[in-house]
């Protein structure tokens, strides 16, 4: 009998826009500590992953390697010339873990390494279900149970219980996936029960690969090629070849949406304190969405009548009457606005390109 094993896989690609100028396209978000915690994000995700991983796998850009095995020593890295988004790498991962383990009875589970979750222990015990549902041969999501209903995220739409299942919590078939929908759309799926989309998904290797060469067959093909060049002195001359001309789509498109409609994805919904501290405004709410909060010197910032207020300081900066201010500076840039606004910075870094200032992105 083949020996059970579960491998995450880690994506660490985007340059996090949203999180300009702390967060730029050579030192993504992932890179950074935007808790206090004393860790960066993706430290934090191999930190709450490898209590129940018998491995953790990072795939980043060639760009990021050298940081990534600065931050995270103790695993092994996945580099991509170039970002083909979330199912390329993934796929890539899976299939060289495949190929390292032909003896096992293989699951892996895709995470994302900029993520916050607040509540390990819940944490643990949905991957530990999603792996046990793999098993049985399902693509599995976790789904996040909702705090409101946010319009930054995509949907799952709960179906029936899986069967044989103890509760509903400990997994539904999903009915749909749904896009980022507009508030009162988002208002409608809380109060239906559904669950917000992470991006969290589990499968036997072998389960993913099939799905993908139906539904892809020329990525899986460029992927599988790759694969079986990866631990060869040939990696370098194939993932030259055929890399550029591969896909981009993420997950989600590639085999999450089309597989649902036939009953052919599982969910396990689960409260983790979950935040992908996507913006300004979510780095304040993962801190407490109270007192200022400062990522760095809290001496150098000075708050009055600004409740709410987010600032990362390189010199004093004074903040007054302000609700919801942000002020973020860097050597070489700062930004002023308020969380109310903090998804339009993807929009003025848009703009910053658009001006030809690359060496600010």
């Amino acid at each position: 009998m083949a020996f059970e094993s579960f491998r995450a896989i880690v994506p660490a690609g985007g340059s996090g826009t949203r999180l300009w100028p702390k967060s730029r396209r050579s030192n993504p978000k992932f890179l950074h500590d935007f808790t206090g915690s004393g860790t960066s994000l993706l430290q934090g995700t191999v930190d709450r992953l490898a209590p129940i991983a018998d491995e953790v796998l990072i795939v980043t850009g060639d760009v990021h390697a050298g940081s990534v095995k600065d931050q995270v020593p103790e695993c092994g890295v996945i580099t991509e010339p170039s970002p083909k988004n979330s199912m390329p790498a993934i796929a890539l991962a899976a299939g060289v873990l495949s190929r390292r383990y032909p003896r096992e009875d293989l699951v892996v589970g895709s995470f994302a390494a900029d993520h916050l979750i607040a509540k390990e222990a819940a944490f643990h015990s949905a991957v530990r279900r999603a792996v046990e549902v793999a098993r049985s041969g399902e693509v599995v999501t976790i789904g996040i149970t909702p705090t409101h209903p946010a319009t930054g995220f995509g949907y799952i739409g709960p179906g029936a219980a899986l069967a044989g299942g103890r509760s509903p919590d400990s997994g539904l078939r999903v009915a749909e996936f749904v896009e980022k929908p507009d508030a009162q759309t988002a208002a409608h799926y809380v109060q239906q029960g559904y669950l917000w989309n992470a991006g969290m998904y589990v499968a036997r290797a072998s389960v993913l690969l099939d799905q993908l060469t139906e539904f892809h067959p020329e990525l899986a093909a460029a992927v599988a090629q790759i694969a079986a060049a990866w631990d060869t002195p040939k990696r370098r001359d194939v993932l030259t070849e055929v890399w550029p001309g591969i896909e981009e789509i993420s997950i989600d498109h590639a085999i999450a949406e089309p597989l649902a409609p036939r009953g052919q994805v599982a969910v396990v919904p689960a409260d983790l304190g979950w935040s992908d501290i996507g913006d300004w405004d979510a780095i304040a709410h993962a801190n407490g969405n109270g007192r200022a909060t400062v990522i760095g010197d809290d001496a150098k910032v000075l708050a009055l009548d600004a409740p709410g207020a987010v600032v990362v300081p390189e010199r004093q900066v004074v903040v007054v009457g302000i609700d919801g201010a942000v002020v973020v500076e860097t050597p070489d840039a700062i930004l002023v606005t308020t969380r109310e606004h903090a998804q339009q910075v993807k929009d003025a870094v848009d703009e910053l390109d658009a001006r030809g200032l690359q060496e600010l992105l």
